[in-house]
């Protein structure tokens, strides 16, 4: 027979969901939030990415530096300036379509040091 002190809770209705890492409720976690993975050393990167989006491609702008709210309404501008949809996903602004030299300028026109990467 297992030891039943080591196995944890399974389901219990008085928190929600439980982390499986530090067994605290997941809106008391902070073993659970996730780093971003953008760099943050003042350089706002460019590229295109079509993985995952069935050869489609889609303009990426990663490593800005404003807050979420702020980054949303970037996103919101981007998309207006270059007539196209997007979103944000992960502190990371997606803007449908290869918009790289449009967004670059404007980016730069707002003081950011941008670079281009991928090819």
């Amino acid at each position: 027979m297992k030891n039943k002190s080591a196995q944890g809770v399974v389901y219990s209705t008085d928190h929600g969901r439980m982390c499986p890492a530090c067994g605290k409720p997941a809106s008391a976690c902070s073993c659970g939030k996730k780093k971003t993975g953008q760099p943050a050393d003042g350089i706002v990167r460019v590229g295109r990415e079509t993985k995952g989006r069935k050869g489609k491609g889609v303009t990426i702008i990663s490593g800005v530096p404003l807050s979420e709210e702020e980054v949303q309404a970037l996103a919101k501008e981007l998309k207006k300036r270059c007539g196209s949809g997007g979103t944000v996903k992960d502190a990371a602004i997606e803007i449908q379509g290869d918009h790289r030299d449009t967004v670059i300028e404007e980016l730069q026109k707002r003081g950011w040091k941008v670079k281009r990467v991928g090819g």
